[in-house]
This record gives C-alpha cells, sequence and structure tokens, in this order.
C-alpha cells in the first residue's frame, strides 16, 4: 500500500510538471528527475527520434556518463528496440542481454548493470524513448516500477504532441575537449579533500554551455582545470585529441596564451591603461590576434577605448574584459559569474555581447554561473552536484540574451 502511494504520488508530481512548466525541455527533464528519485536510479535518459535520420538522440539525461553527442540507429541497442517495436523493456543482467549495446553508457564512464526502457507513445507513433539504468541500492526493476515509467511516458508523449518538439540530428557537433573520471583533491590537514569526483564530460565546438551547481559543488574547479589553471588529481583531460592532462609548464603557458580566453567576476583591469590598451596589452602576447581596435568594437565600446577602467560603469569594465578574450582568437572562452556584480540590464548587455561571440564567431562559451535564468539561452546545461555530473539538458530552442526575465 506504501508503495502504491508513493507511486501515485510520483504521477501526481509528474503531471504538474507536464502542464505547469513553460519550456517543455524543462517539463520533461523536471518528470524523469522525479522518476529516477522515486525509482533511486544512477542515470537515465529521455530519447527523442529523429525521423530524418531515423536515429535516437538524448534530449535530457543524468548521471555519471556524458552522452550527449551519442546518437542510436532506431531498432539497435535497448534504446532502438524499444523505440522500433513500441513495447517496454525490463533489463536484469546487461552484460548478458544481446540487445544490449555497451556503447551508449559504458563508454562514457558508467557500467550498466540493470535498465528499464518504456517507449513514448503519443497514440500515433513512438517518438522514442525514457530509459532508467541501475538501482542504486543494485536491486533489478520490477513490473510495478515498469509500469509507474509508462505512465510517465504516456504523460510526456502526449505533452510533446500538444505543445510539438522537432528534432533534428543533421549537425554532429565537434568534439573539443573531453573529460573522464576526472578527479581533483587538495590538501586539508592530515587528509585530502575530494573536490571533483569522477566528471565524466564532453565540450563541443562552436557551443554555448553553462555549468549550475551549489556553492562548492567543483564548478570552478572543473573550469580551472579545462582552462589550464590547475591539474587534476585523477583521470584524463584531452584537447582536441591530444592528452592533456599532465601538461608541462611551457604547453600549459602557450595553452592559456593562444588557446583560451578567460571572463571573471572582477574584471582584473590593469587600472593604468585605457580600455584599448588593456586590450593591446593581451593582443602581443598571441601570434595571431584580432585587432584590437576591432574586439573593442564587437563589445560596442569603440567610443570609450580611449576611457581608463575608473572612468568605466561596471558593464562596460566587463565588456572590455570580454575584448580582452575574444581578441586572442581563442578556441574556448571560459567565463566565471560574469554577470554576477552587474544588475539586470548590465547583465543582458553582457550576455548579448557572449551570445554574438558563440553565433558569429564559432567560439566555445564556458560558463559557470548561479543564476538558472541564464541557463535558457545555452545550448546544452550541465548540473554538478557534490563533485559529479547531475545532469545534462539539451536546449532545443535557446533563448536570445534579451529574452530572459529575472
Amino acid at each position: 500500500m506504501a508503495e502504491e502511494k508513493r507511486f501515485t504520488r510520483a504521477t501526481w508530481r509528474i503531471m504538474e510538471q507536464l502542464l505547469e512548466v513553460n519550456s517543455l525541455e524543462d517539463a520533461l527533464s523536471g518528470s524523469l528527475e522525479i522518476i529516477s528519485e522515486v525509482l533511486n536510479s544512477e542515470a537515465g535518459a529521455i530519447w527523442l527520434l529523429d525521423k530524418a535520420t531515423d536515429r535516437l538522440a538524448p534530449l535530457f539525461h543524468f548521471g555519471p556518463a556524458d552522452v550527449s553527442n551519442i546518437t542510436v540507429e532506431n531498432g539497435l541497442g535497448i534504446e532502438g528496440v524499444v523505440t522500433r517495436t513500441g513495447k517496454s523493456i525490463i533489463v536484469k543482467d546487461a552484460a548478458n542481454d544481446p540487445r544490449f549495446d555497451g556503447t551508449v553508457f559504458d563508454d562514457n564512464g558508467l557500467v550498466t548493470r540493470t535498465m528499464l526502457c518504456v517507449p513514448l507513445n503519443n497514440m500515433h507513433e513512438v517518438i522514442g524513448c525514457v530509459q532508467l539504468v541501475n538501482k542504486k541500492d543494485r536491486s533489478v526493476y520490477d513490473e510495478d516500477e515498469l509500469q509507474l515509467c509508462e505512465h510517465m511516458a504516456a504523460l510526456a508523449a502526449m505533452t510533446i504532441e500538444e505543445k510539438g518538439l522537432l528534432v533534428d540530428l543533421s549537425e554532429e557537433k565537434e568534439v573539443l575537449a573531453v573529460l573522464r573520471d576526472v578527479v581533483k583533491e587538495f590538501p586539508s590537514g592530515d587528509s585530502m579533500l575530494r573536490v571533483l569526483k569522477g566528471i565524466n564530460l564532453e565540450i563541443y565546438k562552436n557551443e554555448f554551455v553553462i555549468i549550475l551547481g551549489e556553492s562548492g559543488c567543483g564548478k570552478t574547479t572543473m573550469m580551472n582545470i579545462i582552462g589550464g589553471m590547475d591539474f587534476l588529481s585523477g583521470g584524463t583531460l584531452q584537447i582536441e585529441g591530444k592528452d592533456f592532462s599532465h601538461p608541462t609548464d611551457a604547453e600549459l603557458t602557450k595553452f592559456r596564451r593562444e588557446y583560451v580566453g578567460f571572463i571573471f567576476q572582477s574584471y582584473n583591469l590593469m587600472p593604468n591603461l585605457t580600455a584599448l590598451e588593456n586590450v593591446q596589452f593581451i593582443a602581443e602576447l598571441v601570434k595571431y590576434p584580432m585587432p584590437p581596435k576591432e574586439a573593442i568594437a564587437k563589445v560596442k565600446l569603440s567610443d570609450r577605448e580611449n576611457n581608463y577602467p575608473g572612468q568605466l560603469s561596471g558593464g562596460q569594465q566587463q565588456r572590455v574584459s570580454i575584448a580582452r578574450a575574444i581578441v586572442k582568437n581563442p578556441k574556448l572562452i571560459l567565463a566565471d559569474e560574469p554577470t554576477a556584480a552587474l544588475d539586470y540590464t548590465t547583465s543582458i548587455e553582457v550576455l548579448s555581447v557572449i551570445e554574438d561571440i558563440v553565433k558569429n564567431q564559432g567560439t566555445t562559451v564556458l560558463m559557470v554561473t548561479h543564476n538558472a535564468e541564464i541557463a535558457k539561452m545555452a545550448d546544452r546545461v550541465v548540473k554538478l552536484r557534490n563533485g559529479k555530473v547531475a545532469s545534462i539538458k539539451k536546449n532545443m530552442h535557446p533563448l536570445h540574451a534579451e529574452e530572459l526575465v529575472w
């Protein structure tokens, strides 16, 4: 009886998510989070079918494996079989199930033991599937849990049909950086404090990624490792296919100088140099810089280029720091809480500049923020919790900066 009440409450919570949340992606991800909590699952995903390619891609997934760039042929693997047949599957022993394809989760940081997978069926056709992987207590999913997941999938499929959601897999992202089982420890008295506890994440070229999470979850630590400002304690880091797990000092210096641009909450401008001179100083350190005046123009500060930082507002100083980052022509820009000290109007101005960088320069931007509203303009939203990746969500329709409200 208690189990039945628990499942009933979960169904009502899922219905509230799907009916009341304005963003379809938020509604679906919230529903999967509810059911994963109730069923005590280690990982899971909502897969949607792209009819043009006849392949499945994850709209939202949680757990230690990053499967963002994985697609599955319809009819192959557990996900494909469920979508092709429209029939649910409980996998009790993945290693010995001939339908199981280990390239999805197992090649990306997770050992699959058991699984539950049900179709997303909108009464006309199967449009994907809902998948849960591994119960944390190492038990096997049962028929009652399967039925709860089917209820959730049925509600989700109807909501997708009602609100409309197009899936297009025609453009596969090119990988820029890969983190596998990344651990970071710091000395703490007589012991070691483990801040990152096995991060698995892929970062793609020309994408905007937002990192969310509570204070102390490892957001800035992870970004510092990606940016070459700190060393990992375990695991591997690859940058464009090259192992960067244990770089030399010379490699780190070159990487930070020529490959990465940095934007911080504190602007870190040199007070005795004008806005243009601050940008010129950085341009002189790299081989192929953008003309400094062009960088200043891109952040719409040409009329203030001869002003010193003390003569500029906070938002203008932050735009100078952005110009300083982009003048390198970097492949990757790391932004740590760049709007935290700014008011709403100024924040939107700064975010509009960052949006333009991603769309028109082809630069990857990785931003740490506490502001969940900003996540609505990202291509992907990565949530960290307690030193691990808790979930990754794709935004099928990212908002423009000026559409954000908080």
